[in-house]
Parts: C-alpha cells; structure tokens; sequence
C-alpha cells in the first residue's frame, strides 16, 4: 500500500548543496551578528555640546554633564563619615545646585534645597543596619501654579567606596541628575507635579541615605513614584532592569517617552532571585516607602565597579548623551503623568518588558503575557496537527506512521537536548574542576569554543548519525529534517508550558522562537513551498533572522553585564555553570533551528565535527597563557587586605587579656582564592590555620567588613604580622548591668570608634537574647545568631549607646551571658598604613586589585 502511494506522489530528490556552501551558510549568521547586534547594542548618539545648545533649547546638554564629572570625580574617593563626602562633595552640589539657580527661570519654578541629616536602623541582609547622622542633599523643583500634593523622585548617589573616586557608581549618575534639573528648570517645561532630586550621600553604606530620606525626610510622604540610578559598571546603555512592582503605566511612559531602549523582564527576574551581587536604593523605596518605580543602572566595563580604575577617562564620552535624553524624557513625561496623583488606582499587577536590539520596546501586563503565551502554545499544537495531515496527504503515508516517525524523532531531539545540554555542563564541571575555570574572564571570545561550539556538536552530529542511517527506508530529508525541529519546537512548547504554570515572566523569550517558527511553517504550508525540494527553506530561513539577532543580542547583553560580576562573586558558586548554562539555554532558542540545516550539506557529519574539534582547541587553548583569565587595570582580579590588630579578653570581671596578636586579613572575592599562592613560597609571609579559632572565636576572630564577607569567610585567610596603628580602635564600656528577674540580666553598653564599626552579638549557649535597643525584626524573626549590628557616622562621632535583654534557661546561671566581638575600621585612613603593610601589598602581582584599610578585633565575654 505504501508502494502503490509513493509511486503516485512526486518523487522527491535526495540531492544536497556542495559542503563549500556551508562556510557561506555559517558565515552569513556570524555576519548578522556583527553587522547588526554589536552595532546595536553600542549605538549612541552624538554629544550636543555647550555650544551648540543655542540651537537646541531643552535638550540635554552632554558635554556639561562631561565637565562637571571630571570635576566631581577629581575630589577622589568619597566615603561615608570623610572629610571628601561629609564636606566637599557637599559643597560641590551646593554650588552646583546654586549655578542652576541663577540660570533657572524663577518665575515659573520654586528651587528649595535641604541638607538632611538624619539617624537610624533597619535590617538588611540579616544585618541590623545603624547609622548616624549621614548626610543627604536635596532638592525640590515645582511650577508655581501647580498645586499637585504628589512628586516624583530621583535618586542616585554621590558617595564611593574605599579607594574608587566613583566616576561610574555613581557619579555619572549624579551629573546626569544635576544637567536634568538645569534643562528643566531653565526653560519654560510644563511640570504638572514638583520633582524631588535626592543627591544620596550613603548608598554604599549600604543603602542608608535612601532609608534616611524616606522614613524621615518631610518631602518623602508626597514622592509617589521613583527613578532610581546607579551603576554596576562605567557608563554605557543603562538597563532598566526593574519595574514596578504591580505597576504597568510605568512601563506605558518607558516605552513611549525612552529615546533608547534597554530593558529586559529577564534582568528583572535575575536580580530578584540573588543572581546579580549587588543590591541598589529601589529596594528601600519599594519596602519601606512602598513607592513604585524605574530601576536603572549603567553595566558596561563591570570589570571597575568598586575599584580604583573606575575613573572619569573610563566612561565612553557619548553615554552622558544616552542616558541623559532618556532620563530627561522620563523624567518631565512622569513628572506631567496624572497617574502619579494616586498609583495606587493603576495597580494592576507585574509587567512584562524587553526591547528589541535596542530599536523599540515591547511591553504589556502579565495577564496579557500569558493569555499570548498560551495562544501561541496552542497555535503551535494545531499547526504540528496540520502539518502531519498535510504530510500524510502529500506523501501517501498513513498519518500513523508518521506520528510515529514523528514519536522517534521526537525521542531523537529530546535525547539531544538532554545530551547537548549534560555535555556542555559537564565541560563547565570539568573546566573548574581542573583549575581553569574563568578563562573568558578577560577573554569573552573563549565562550563560543568551551560553550558555543559543544551545543552546535552535539545538536548537529546526532541528527546527522540518523539522518546517514535512514536515507533509502526514511522519510524525505527535507521532511525529515522539518519534522525534527518541529519535535524541538513541541520540546519548547512544554518547556513554556512549565513556566507559565510557575508564574516565571521570562517565558516570553521561548514563546517568541515558537511564535516564529509557527510562522515559518505556516507560510510553508500556505505557499506549498514545503513540498518543492528546498523552497521550504525561504519561509524558514527568513523567520530565523529576528528571533536570531533577538537571541544573540541578549547573549551579548548577558556576556556584557555577568561576565564581569564573576570576579566579584565569591569562590562558593561555579561561574563555569553560569555562564555554560546560559549559553546552553540560549543555544535551544537559535541554533536547534539552523544547526540541523547543516544536515542539507554534503559531508555534514565532518562539518560539523569541526564544532567538536573547536572545542577540544579551546579547552586546550584555556590552559595556555593566551586564556589567562586577568588583565592588569582591563579585567583584575580582586582581594580586601586587611592590616588587623586583634584583642581577646576573658569573661572574668576584669576582663584580662587572653591573648592579642596582629596581621593581614585577606580576602579573596571570585573563584580563585589560591591564585596568589606563590606569594607565600620562599618569603617570610605564611598563611596561619585558623580552624581553631573558628571553633572558639566569634567569626573566626576575623574583622569581617560587610555581610558578603561572612559568605567569603572560608575562603579567606590570616597571615601574621606586626601591629599596625593601636590608636583610635573601638572602645568598649559597661554603662549599667542589672537583673530584672532571677534570669534575666540586661545590659547597657557604649561603643566608641571610627566611622565604620561591625559589631557581632553571640550569647552564650541556653541564653537568649529577648530584646535590644535596635530594631526588633531579628529578634521576633528568630534571626540566627550572632546578630550582626553595622554602624557608620558622617557628622556625629557620638558613642552608640545601647541595651541588651538576656534570658537565661536555668535561673541559677553563673559565668558570662554573651560573646562581643566589636570591629573599626580605617577606611580613609592611608597616612598610618604600616611600611610592612605597604610592601605586602606591593608584593600582590600586578593583575591584582585590593581594596585595603587598617581594622581592629576586639572581643569580650560578658
């Protein structure tokens, strides 16, 4: 029977093209990339210049925006409680702020500034976060005849980190705000509802000047709506990669007013779920204000966030043109926008958000997402239906025999996916494994051998080994072929399926590659090219194109942010599973629909073993000096150092000494901790066991810094060496200790020091701490101990005076009741650095950055 219909249809030709066309085949697809892609994603527009602003009222100038970093960034770096951030980063934006006072058109606009100065504490990051009386500048423009009681809010933050002048975190940001606030207020803009300009003067502190501002700050209770600016890079596109939440008419202004689009619901679900290691002010706005908003931030050239080469000259000069359109455009467009009088009545759930190579931007709600993504699903079944019939009726197979063509096809796919996906994680396995993990770091190009080229392999020489097996009692190749990306395309349709079921909105991405390739086979079907030899490839190839350049721009995006934030991620997470993984995920998108047209080619199975033999080149190629992960200055590698007196006293009532000693806490923040090993071999520096004194010490005895410190503590180390300066550490004092029942004790302490002091609270073992004079959310949240306390100054160097409620389990308790370990550190203290501290620093090989400062440990018990 099957004879008798084969011999009445057309007789299909089996021919393929010459293997010379597949280069040409390969080449046009890395051609769209570099043709289209990259230029995309570096497009900029031209600087509009001091001089030719004549001809432009109302646009943003970027060459002064220009001018008054350089200026902004000579004052070097501006930490919180130093005379740079609490005084002359202070009077620059003064002066600044009063220079567009005198151009501003006071006639129409009401300018009022205000110093704030405030105290306080939250927790963050299971940290009870306390700080006093830092420092945030703020301004507050409005028309005269507005009468609006709701505001929009600006923010970004002036203040560095130890030894970075903060050019790109976030000075550019600063400058942009400034140059935003003089265009607005300098020429006749309709502003419906006042602008509040909050210049931060602790984000990196972390985060208190936004809680200072919108706890406490008089103007805070009219902000309706946020755009938050920062930086995890130095200049570039910025992302927004926050929204909201639950409310969608902010994205309705980003799409209609942003000149330049760069956002992504990916980014979005990534950040939240701990994947980027870093935090901004949205997430103080958005919990402790519940104010909606935009969170934007500037990735490029992450290799200098919080590093001393994060300098003026490193920001490519168009980026103050970029971003200042698109947030001068935002801005007066929020600010006129009459949802800001009540958000509350626009809630109307997540939204979902992404543009397309930066030329526009797509945007719509979560219901809408899923009602399209469900379509799309559905769309595809029923053409997979349509096109089986079809075959059936043009080829003169039974349709059973082709479902089951189909069925092993599908099992075909499948098990290629699986195999492709489990030998492209076993490479990033193996790659860390033998200590060569990273070697993209400074090199990105190595991604597309270690992980590019095994997905192509193995998604194209399974296929191929079938194909070649099943040519004289199979299906035509050209349906055969169709038929397995079809079984790829129902693959992704689960997959999606999956993720609408777990609320997850990325489901967009794979939604988009099955809604084109629906589309290509429906053309196929309409024009009856899928049953004239390779016509078929027309529809198929042209429907390729956007989802390609849409995937590959992503990839690029994605290298360009997280390649970077690798060397800053600490060494208890696989940055190989990060970035093989991603690839792998974005491989299924693309090349599952043009990898198996190789199959068309003669010689396909060596074509495409040549993917196989460039990946072997590359793991080879990694091992060698070429693949050498850091680049002085371009790509280092980053340690904290630490010069560290420590002091240890007993719990009797004298508190004695037990024991003191002194030297170099180092810290190392990605994966290779031991990459500075031979410092150590034939010199007088030794790396000190400490499992001893993490057994009996509070943290170690180590002067832990910051929260991501903790997570980084077993793979730091302790090496001895003389006492550095003993003068101006913390000092302790018991103020009151009473008893209020026969077990319970509270204390009262006073904490003297410098202007960054960690403290850890550890009580005894069947003692609990019940109340304290901080906020209580650790206590009623059963926080485990020890309970970290942060506390920085700016203006006040006052002691921290506090209580502590102890309960005891057995009211006939004796001994101490808690372990105390109280840190300073020296942050901005460079004049008393010991010589023999200097040299261990000089001693760091040249690819290396450390962030380094002088600290004390000083513990009690209680």
């Amino acid at each position: 029977m099957n004879s008798k219909y084969e011999n009445m249809k057309i007789i299909y030709n089996r021919s393929k093209f010459g293997w010379y066309w597949a280069p040409v085949f390969v080449a046009f697809w890395f051609l769209l990339f570099y043709l289209v892609v990259i230029p995309s994603f570096h497009y900029f527009p031209d600087t509009l210049t001091i001089d030719e602003e004549a001809n432009n009222p109302g646009r943003f100038i970027g060459e002064r925006a220009e001018n008054t970093l350089l200026r902004l960034s000579k004052i070097g770096p501006k930490v919180v409680g130093s005379p740079a951030n609490e005084q002359v980063a202070v009077h620059f934006l003064l002066s600044e702020i009063a220079n567009i006072k005198e151009d501003a058109r006071l006639d129409l606009f009401e300018i009022e500034e205000d110093v704030q100065v405030a105290s306080g504490n939250y927790v963050l990051w299971k940290m009870v976060n306390y700080y006093q009386a830092i420092q945030n500048v703020v301004v507050r423009v409005s028309r005269k005849n507005s009468n609006s009681t709701a505001a929009l809010l600006i923010n970004s933050h002036y203040d560095s980190v130890p030894g970075s002048s903060g050019a790109g975190d976030a000075g550019m940001m600063i400058v942009i705000m400034l140059e935003t606030m003089r265009i607005i207020t300098k020429y006749d803009t309709p502003l419906e509802h006042p602008i509040v300009f909050l210049f931060n003067g602790a984000e990196e502190n972390p985060l208190q000047g936004s809680h200072a501002f919108i706890t406490q700050h008089p103007w805070a209770e009219n902000v309706r709506a946020v755009i938050n600016l920062d930086s995890a890079g130095s200049g570039g596109r910025e992302i927004l990669f926050q929204s909201g939440p639950d409310h969608p008419w902010l994205m309705k202004y980003y799409g209609a007013h942003i000149v330049h689009p760069y956002a992504s619901t990916i980014g979005e679900e990534l950040f939240q779920n701990g994947f980027v290691p870093s935090e901004t002010d949205y997430r103080i706005f958005r919990d402790f204000g519940n104010i909606p908003g935009l969170d934007m931030a500037h990735s490029y050239n992450g290799y200098v966030y919080h590093t001393k080469y994060d300098r003026f000259n490193a920001i490519p000069r168009r980026t103050y043109q970029l971003t200042g359109n698109n947030i001068l455009s935002l801005a007066k467009a929020l600010a006129n926008a009459p949802e800001l009088e009540d958000p509350e009545k626009y809630a109307e759930g997540h939204t979902v958000f992404y543009d397309i190579l930066g030329w526009f931007i797509v945007y719509y709600s979560e219901e809408t997402g899923l009602a399209v993504n469900i379509t799309i699903c559905v769309l595809f079944i029923l053409t997979l239906l349509g096109y089986v019939w079809n075959m059936a009726h043009q080829t003169g197979m039974f349709r059973r025999r082709i479902f089951t063509k189909f069925g092993i096809l599908f099992g075909i796919q499948l098990a290629t996916v699986m195999l492709a996906m489990g030998v492209t994680l076993l490479i990033a396995v193996f790659m860390d494994a033998i200590g060569l993990s990273m070697a993209w770091f400074s090199q990105p190009w190595m991604i597309f051998g270690l992980y590019f080229c095994p997905m192509f392999f193995v998604m194209g020489i399974l296929p191929a080994i079938y194909f070649s097996r099943t040519k004289e009692h199979g299906l035509p190749l050209a349906y055969a072929i169709q038929l397995l990306m079809h079984a790829h395309c129902l693959i992704l349709t689960i997959i999606t399926i999956l993720m609408i079921a777990f609320g997850i909105r990325s489901a967009f991405v794979i939604m988009l590659c099955i809604g084109f390739y629906t589309l290509s086979v429906i053309l196929n079907m309409v024009t009856c090219f899928h049953k004239k030899n390779f016509h078929w490839l027309i529809p198929h190839a042209a429907c390729q194109v956007l989802p390609y350049l849409f995937y590959t721009y992503i990839c690029y995006a994605f290298y360009v942010t997280f390649v970077p934030m690798q060397g800053r991620d600490g060494a208890n997470s696989n940055p190989e599973i990060l970035i093989g993984g991603f690839t792998a995920l974005m491989c299924l998108l693309f090349a599952a629909f043009l990898v198996p047209l190789l199959c068309l080619f003669r010689k396909a199975k060596t074509i495409i073993s040549l993917f196989g033999v460039l990946c072997v080149v590359f793991v080879v190629l990694a091992a060698t000096p070429a693949a050498f992960p850091y680049v002085e200055k371009d790509a280092p590698q980053r340690f904290y150092a630490v010069h560290t007196t420590r002091t240890f006293h007993n719990g009797d009532a004298a508190m004695s000494i037990r024991r003191e000693d002194s030297g170099f806490y180092v810290v190392p923040v990605d994966r290779h901790p031991h990459s500075i090993d031979f410092m150590f071999e034939n010199s007088n520096l030794t790396k000190a066991n400490h499992a001893e004194d993490c057994e009996k010490e509070v943290q170690c005895g180590f002067p832990i810094y910051s929260t991501r410190w903790l997570g980084w503590r077993n793979q730091s180390f302790w090496v001895p060496a003389s006492q550095p300066s003993r003068s101006g550490w913390p000092s302790m004092r018991i103020t009151s200790k009473q008893s209020a029942a026969p077990d319970t004790v509270v204390f009262n302490l006073e904490v003297a020091g410098p202007n960054h002091i960690s403290m850890f609270i550890q009580p005894k073992e069947n003692v609990t701490l019940v109340d304290w004079s901080f906020t209580k959310i650790p206590l009623e949240n059963k926080f485990v101990p020890p309970f970290f306390v942060y506390f920085s100054y700016a203006r006040d160097p006052s002691p921290l005076k506090f209580s502590l409620k102890f309960k005891h389990q057995d009211p006939h308790w004796s001994g101490p009741t808690f372990d105390l370990a109280v840190i300073g550190h020296k942050v901005t203290d460079n004049i008393n650095i010991a010589e023999e501290f200097r040299e261990f620093l000089a001693s760091f090989p040249h690819w290396a950055h450390v962030s380094s400062w002088t600290s004390s440990y000083e513990s009690w018990s209680l």
